[in-house]
């Protein structure tokens, strides 16, 4: 049995969830969202409690119950609350730049990288910080992810593009011959 899975999802208030089939519509203040479960998962709507249930009870059905559920947990906090993630930029020069419906990152590489926006995250640069915030939280660490994949922080200096929660490990450099 998975703990995650038969584990139900309370919803908050302004949080509306259709099921028709095996395709969930979440909807709340912050915004609209849609999951596809499997066939062999059943979605219950019980008042403003959502579980997911199995139908067929074989290895695969087990496991994508809990990640199932999970997925939905995260559209509802999404739509409700909605998801931040936080970017540092550590670097002499090192600037990123909202233009338009493009990110540009100026990261020690002869040219600028750009990168589209989806049109999910908002996007806001304060100094040295990329802030960003979505309802899908799925879009949301994918993005910051490629953004991190740039020029991801090297364990010398400390340069590069980190998460703000990240700690990165110092190493020593060379010492000189004693």
């Amino acid at each position: 049995m998975s703990r995650i899975g038969k584990a139900a999802i309370t919803l908050p208030q302004g949080v509306k969830v259709a099921i028709s089939g095996a395709r969930v519509n979440v909807e709340g203040p912050r915004g609209k969202l849609h999951y596809d479960a499997s066939r062999d998962l059943k979605v219950v709507l019980n008042g403003s409690v959502v579980s997911v249930e199995l139908v067929k009870d074989t290895p695969e059905s087990r496991a994508v119950w809990g990640s199932t559920r999970a997925h939905l947990n995260n559209m509802v906090l999404g739509v409700s609350t909605g998801w931040k993630r936080t970017l540092e930029l550590n670097g002499v020069g090192y600037v990123a730049k909202v233009q338009g419906p493009k990110l540009v990152l100026a990261v020690g590489f002869s040219h600028d990288v750009e990168m589209v926006i989806p049109t999910s995250i908002k996007c806001v640069v304060t100094k040295n910080q990329l802030d960003m915030e979505s309802v899908d939280r799925e879009e949301l660490g994918t993005f910051a992810a490629k953004i991190r994949k740039v020029q991801p922080p090297e364990p010398y200096l400390g340069k590069g593009i980190k998460y703000s929660d990240e700690v990165i490990r110092r190493k020593a450099g060379k010492t000189g011959k004693k």
